[in-house]
This record gives structure tokens, sequence and C-alpha cells, in this order.
């Protein structure tokens, strides 16, 4: 640290005159580390000194966060601030920063022994680093500030991360009643013997100056440590430990080492917890700490992934340890995201942007500073060791936060995953994967994640990012690189469209390739979405349609251009003629015969994934799959797998992620009116819709007109979108939103291109099906908007006003607030209907698949 620009001259007495003089005084700015294996050595070096700041009327505050008896007790100079540490690192850290920040310049500080920290964190890094963010902050407001630490208790890395930012660094030995001191650093301070060992005597220091006498104390020294544990890591030790007692079979050791391990690598959520403690083991454990970069916790994505295996290896393992495929994945842990941000100086930005004014307004600035920053040595060295594993396989680098994927809280989309291609020489597949490592964190500080977390009440919750890395499941197609096929299940299929459906029954959302396009809505492609009681029974009225809204285009990595790339399959087929088409798809024979009469070689398939429904057990297997991780969880869960076929297509199940789904829960029972007057009805359908039972008075209407959205430009149609999100903040009367086609698209030709943080406020959406544009609903359960709809307990309904299933009549709302006569063609397209005094009535009877919307009489 180069903070000599800054340093103060004005010199501050320790209390005591002989020590005064070893050190030359202490200055203004000076951070005092006391390296003392009894505390008792610590106290009686800090009373003198609170004394000798009194006398100078000082304002000295002491935080008081170990579990040790205090350092200080009621000294009439002194008041003491309690700190809770067990909340973690961040939410520690700030609160010491904040305290710093609101006492000033001039305030002197004592701390308890920063050893205590380990005992609330487990994770010795996190020493260093909150050393490393409140020093400096202390030395900038011309403050004094005592730590102790017992040396023993700590790696070098601490250690020495401590000694070069501190200002004065003391060692205190005891040898029986022999006290030495020994100052290790004293920043800007020099003399011939000030780094010399000193012998205490009565008050006085006096410097070892014979080398004989300096050998001998040394060698006394040693002794005394000799029988003491090396200087290993905390959170090392404990994974010694945990092996010891699994080598010797002490169960006893292996419970309590087990939940001291799960309470400092899994979660902090019981309900998550009771869930590891049944199905990870300590052995399990000790598994995941070997592919481990960092310490702390792994997150909610990697935790929820590792439990979902766990449950089927041991609920159903006959099945299941020749029907799943083993998994390849590292994770990098929280603590190496708060090393990043620590590393690159960026604490200070942090805590601007913790800050109620700074929450939004600051975030764009945080998240360029980390797209900046660089990674600590000792983890881009572990980053090397992770590539030479995983060796030239395309890898996924994922978001796994701690608060992600946990019940109620899955923050679907909000992160970003990454797909590297990985090849090349090692120091640029490195230098990619420090990229993308920078964009996942990065994408914790995006609008849409914050505006998400500021809804749930998590903005002032913990949010470290952890990350998940994983081999991508697939093979290589010459240039080309997926999986046969990937998905999204779900046990409870809310959006069954069929009376004869049943929920519990669950659903799935099918495409080949990479599973990209089963959890984002798909901009002018479909996946398969099929009921798992009724997987032949499509939303479509005949087999051209069915056609017509099946998957054309795959999503799959691009080996020659280096990145995800989406292919139409008709491109697809002739340069990677091993596709598994006949397991998942159909022959047109139409379209076949038409290419062939314009001279075009090959059959036309179409991806409707018949065979592997009628032809394997794929059913079978995904239904018993989502059966028993519902039964595990005890809770509905949201699953994202990928396939691997044999030669006779039957698949095998990679599972990639796993969570509690978030369900609208029913309201009881919902009166629907079979009879309405001309004039009372707005809408009414038959399926397409998804919430359980609805009861929900609208007080306000947002309709998109479709004809006028269809003579929009792109830049227009994105205006819309921001406008709709305008509207929303400026009223929270229960809304009702109803535009054409897909609302969340990025393709304004589909549908509105909102950002779900624009309508997160809005009581229910609804997409119509329009013929201007060809604007068609996208049945996007599993999606991330979708989930994001059921998240925020929104209900949603498709409109298709050309069947028999559905009446749709917007002429029975009432005339549109008025527009001035300047009016954009964007602000014309929005039309916001003011219910007042005659709101609507939304309601829904999940089990008589009605839905309607009207005005009560």
């Amino acid at each position: 640290m180069n903070h000599e620009p800054l340093q103060s001259d004005e010199r501050v007495p320790t209390g005591l005159a002989g020590l005064d003089e070893v050190l030359d005084d202490l200055r203004i700015g000076d951070n005092v580390v006391w390296r003392v294996s009894q505390l008792d050595d610590y106290r009686r070096f800090v009373l003198p000194f609170l004394d000798a700041a009194a006398s100078t009327g000082r304002q000295v505050l002491y935080l008081r966060f170990g579990e040790h008896p205090p350092i200080i007790e009621d000294h009439p100079a002194v008041r003491t601030i309690r700190i809770d540490a067990l909340g973690g690192f961040e939410s520690f850290t700030s609160r010491v920063w904040h305290l710093i920040e609101q006492h000033g310049r001039g305030a002197f500080y004592v701390c308890d022994s920063l050893s205590e920290l380990l005992n609330a964190w487990a994770t010795d890094d996190m020493v260093g680093n909150f050393f490393r963010v409140v020093c400096p902050f202390l030395f900038e407001l011309d403050t004094v500030a005592w730590f102790a630490l017992d040396p023993q208790r700590h790696s070098r890395m601490t250690l020495d991360r401590i000694r070069q930012t501190t200002q004065v660094m003391i060692d205190v030995h005891r040898h029986g009643d022999n006290v030495q001191i020994h100052p290790i650093k004293a920043w800007r301070r020099q003399s011939p013997t000030m780094f010399l060992p000193h012998r205490e005597q009565q008050g006085e220091f006096h410097p070892v100056t014979d080398s004989s006498d300096a050998t001998r104390l040394q060698a006394s020294l040693e002794l005394d440590t000799l029988h003491r544990q090396p200087l290993l890591d905390y959170w090392d030790r404990l994974f010694q430990d945990a092996s010891r007692a699994i080598e010797n079979n002490d169960m006893q050791a292996m419970s309590t080492l087990k939940e001291q391990v799960l309470q400092v690598m899994i979660s902090r959520d019981e309900r998550i917890l009771e869930l590891a403690r049944h199905y990870l083991s300590l052995a399990d454990l000790l598994t995941i700490r070997q592919r481990l970069i960092g310490s702390s916790y792994i997150g909610g994505k990697a935790t929820g992934m590792l439990i979902a295996r766990n449950i089927l290896l041991n609920d159903q393992p006959r099945l299941w340890q020749t029907a799943l495929e083993p998994h390849d994945s590292s994770y990098l842990a929280t603590d190496a995201y708060y090393a990043f941000l620590v590393h690159n100086g960026l604490w200070p930005s942090v805590m601007r942007q913790r800050s109620e004014a700074g929450y939004l307004s600051e975030a764009p600035a945080l998240r360029e500073g980390i797209l900046a920053g660089r990674f600590p040595a000792e983890i881009r060295a572990e980053l090397e060791r992770l590539l030479d594993h995983y060796g030239q396989y395309p890898i996924l680098v994922r978001s796994s936060s701690l608060q992600e994927d946990g019940f109620g809280n899955a923050f679907a989309g909000k992160y970003d995953s990454v797909f590297l291609v990985n090849q090349g020489p090692p120091e640029e597949r490195l230098s990619a994967l420090e990229d993308a490592i920078r964009q996942v964190y990065a994408s914790s500080m995006s609008e849409d994640a914050l505006v998400y977390r500021r809804q749930r009440g998590l903005d002032q919750r913990e949010e470290p990012m952890a990350l998940l890395i994983q081999r991508v499941n697939g093979r290589f197609h010459g240039r080309y690189y997926l999986p046969d096929a990937a998905g999204v299940g779900v046990s409870r299929n809310t959006f069954a469209w069929d009376s004869h459906m049943d929920p519990k029954a669950g659903m799935v959302r099918l495409v080949m390739g990479l599973g990209t396009r089963a959890v984002d809505r798909i901009e002018g492609d479909h996946a398969c979405v099929m009921a798992l009681d009724h997987p032949g029974r499509q939303p479509f009225r005949n087999q051209d349609e069915s056609y017509r809204y099946s998957q054309h285009l795959l999503d799959v990595l691009d080996l020659d251009e280096g990145a995800l790339v989406t292919r139409p399959l008709s491109q697809l087929q002739p340069a990677a003629p091993q596709l598994p088409l006949p397991h998942l798809a159909e022959i047109d024979r139409q379209a076949t015969e038409r290419a062939r009469q314009i001279g075009l070689d090959g059959p036309v398939w179409r991806l409707t994934f018949q065979p592997l429904v009628q032809k394997t057990n794929f059913i079978d297997r995904l239904s018993q799959l989502l059966h028993t991780l519902e039964n595990g969880y005890r809770h509905p869960v949201d699953v994202e797998f990928t396939l691997h076929l044999t030669p006779d297509g039957e698949p095998a199940f990679n599972v990639v992620q796993c969570r509690p789904l978030a369900t609208i829960g029913e309201t009881g029972p919902v009166s629907i009116p079979e009879r309405l007057e001309p004039g009372q009805l707005l809408f009414r359908t038959e399926g397409h819709f998804m919430g359980g039972n609805i009861n929900l008075p609208i007080e306000r209407v947002i309709r998109v007109d479709a004809p006028a959205y269809a003579q929009l430009t792109t830049s227009e149609r994105h205006e819309v979108a921001r406008l709709i999100g305008q509207h929303m903040r400026m009223d929270s009367a229960p809304t009702l939103l109803i535009g054409p086609g897909r609302w969340g698209t990025s393709s304004p030709d589909l549908g509105v291109p909102v950002r779900f943080s624009d309508i997160a406020g809005v009581s229910a959406l609804v997409e119509v099906s329009e013929k201007s544009g060809e604007m068609v609903p996208d049945l996007s359960y599993g999606s991330h908007f979708f989930q994001d709809l059921v998240e925020t307990g929104i209900a949603y309904a498709a409109l298709f006003p050309d069947s028999r299933e559905c009446q749709y009549h917007p002429e029975h709302l009432p005339i549109p607030e008025p527009l001035n006569t300047e009016a954009t063609p964007p602000e014309r397209a929005v039309q916001v209907y003011q219910l007042g005094d005659r709101p609507l009535q939304l309601s829904a009877d999940v089990v008589g698949q009605q839905l309607v919307c009207y005005f009560p009489k």
C-alpha cells in the first residue's frame, strides 16, 4: 500500500513511554495489529492506550464481536458497540464501514481479536479481506485503530495480507513470566534497534542486542510452538478433520463435522439445509471440496443440482444408477467473489451501491469496475488447473448466488450464464474463462436482478455470487457441439390446457440442441410443450399447425466461430449427418416431396419428438424423475436436464439444475358466471391460462392495440415497451395487461419486448393471437419470463380469438384515456383504461379450466 502522500505527522502516545520510545510513537492514521497467543497480552497494552487517549479527549469506540471475554470493561472514555459477525462477511464488513463513516475523522478504535471472525465465517481468507477493506478507510479518516490476532490460527497468506496493509505490526511472545515484544512493521519509522525483539523490564523495553541471546530466545519460542498445529487455513483444518473422521469411522465426529460443513459451504436456508442433511453425506461434501476454488458457499444453483442427483440415486437407485449421467462440475465459492471485489479496490463502490440512494444509480459504475477487474494470483492459478481438467471440452459458467434457486426465490434468468467453446491455446482459454466469470459477476448488478431483489425484500440481504462451472453435456459433430436434446420439466402442470390433464402429472418443454431454447422465450420458433399424462395431445388444430409451431432453429456451439450460435435444422443436417433425428423428429412427407421437386436432397425433418415419446421410455423416466424429486423436496420442482441418447434412442438424463417450483396457490372455490349480459364480457377462454383458481379485481387495463402496433418500426416498438414500464411505475392500481403475441420477447416482431422489471407490478398478463404481424402467444412454461410470472403471483392467459373455446371483446372496454394532439405513434398504440367505480373481475376455475374476465353487475 502506498499511503505516503496522506500520512499525518501528528504523534499519538501508546500510554507506555517505553513502547513509545521503541516505536518512535504512533501516528494519526496508524492501524496497529498485535499478534498474540494470549489475549491478556493484548489487553495489558490496550488499557494504557485508552487512558492516554482519554487524557487528550479522544472518542474511543470498542468494536465488540468476539466470543472471548471483553477486552475493555466499564472504561469511562470508551463506547462499546456490539456487532454480530454471524451474518457473514458482507453484512459485518458493511456494518463496520458505516460505523467508521458515521463517526468520521479522528475517532480511535479498539477491536476484539480478528481471529474470532473465524468462528463466525470459517474462512480465513475473508479475515484478511475484511482488514484490507477497513484499514485503508480508517487511514483516510485520520483514526488510530488497534487489532489483535492469534497468528497460529491463520494461514500465511492471510498474515501476509494483513502485514502488507497495516501500518504497525507487533508480535508479543511470552515464555513463562518473560514477555518480549517484537515490532515487525512500523511504517515510515526506523532506528537501528526498532525491529529487534525487546524484553520488558518494569515498564521499559530493552532491545536484545546480543545475537547469542536472540538465538536462544528464538529457540525457546520455537520449542513452545513445536507441538502446535501448523499454519493451516481454518477451512482446510475443518476438511482435514472431516477426512480423518471418515478414515477412523468416527460416527460422532462425522455427524458433528458434517453439520459444521453444511453451515459454511451449503446454505443458510433451513429448508435447504434439511434436504442437505438427509441427502448429502460427509463424503459427498469432501468430494465437493475437491472441486471447489476458494472457500465458503457453493451457492443455490450448485446445491440444488447436487441434492437433486442424490435424491434420485438414494431414493431410486436401481433406475438412476444407469439412467443418470455422471456430472462433471466445479465450483467457484462465494469468498472468491468477495476476494475479487476487495482485490480490485471495489469495496467503496459496493458500499455506495448498497445505500438506499445508490441502489440503482451506482450499479452501472460497479458493474464496469467488475468487468475491468483482475483476479488474485491464487484464484488465477486454480482456474488454470480447472481448464487442465476439462481439456478442450466446451464448458458452461453459471451463476450460483447464495439466494438463487431457494424456496420462493428462483432468480430465474436474472443472472448470466456463459457458454465457452474452450478452444485454442491455454492462455486464450484462460482469458475467455476469466471474461466469462467477470460477466456473471457483473450480471449481479443488472437492473432486472436488482429490481427483483428489491421487490422480494432481498435488497439488504447478503447475496454473494458463487459460480457453477460444468462440462457441457453433448457430442462433437464436426465444427458443432451440442447435446442430443434438452428440456425443462416441472412436476406440477399449472398450465393444463385440457380439462382431462392432471396438473400433478407434470409437464416438459423440450428442444433439440442446447437447453437455452427451453428456458428462454424463443424468437420466431417454438419448443415442444407436452403434458406428461397426455404427451400426444398438443394445443394445435391440425398436423400442419403442429409442424408450423415446432422447433426449426437449434442453439449449438460453433467451434470455428468460437461462440454459441443459432442454426436452422436444415443447415445443420449436411454438416452433422450423425444427428439423432430418427429418435427426435418425424419426416414431413409433403415438404420432402416439394424439396425433391426443386432438386434438394434428403428428407425434411420436423422436431415433434414423437419417436422419443412413442418408442422409448422417455416419458416414464421423466415422470419418475419429477415425482421422485417432488417427494424428496416435499414441494413441486422445476428441473433443467439434457438427454444423451443410446444408439437405439433410449435416453440417459443429466440433471443440470433443480429448484423448488414457484406456484400461484389456489384461492379456494371460484364462481364462474354462466350467463353475462351483452357488454359485460371482456374475454372468456377454456384452458390456456395459468395460476390455479383466480379471483382478482382489476381497476386498470393497459392494452396494446394490435393494428397500430403492427405499423410501428422496430425502434418504435421498443418505445412502446418503455411507455408501458412508465405507466406501471406511475400507478399501482391492480392492472390487466393485454398485448399481441408474446410479452417479454426480445424480438419486436413477435410481441412487446418489455423487460420483466417494467411490468413486475401487474396483476394479470394476457397474450392475444393477432392476425396483424402473425403474433402468436407462446406456451413458454418453464422459461425465465414465465418463471417470473409464477413467482410474482401474476395470472397469465393466452387468447386465441379464432378458436371456439375463446371469446374476446375489447370493444366492451370504456373509452381510453385521451391523448394530446401531438401523441406519437407508440403513444397511440398504448391504450390505458381507468375503470374507476366499475372494476373488472378476473375469475378462473382450474378444475373446469374456465377463465372469464367481466364487468360485474
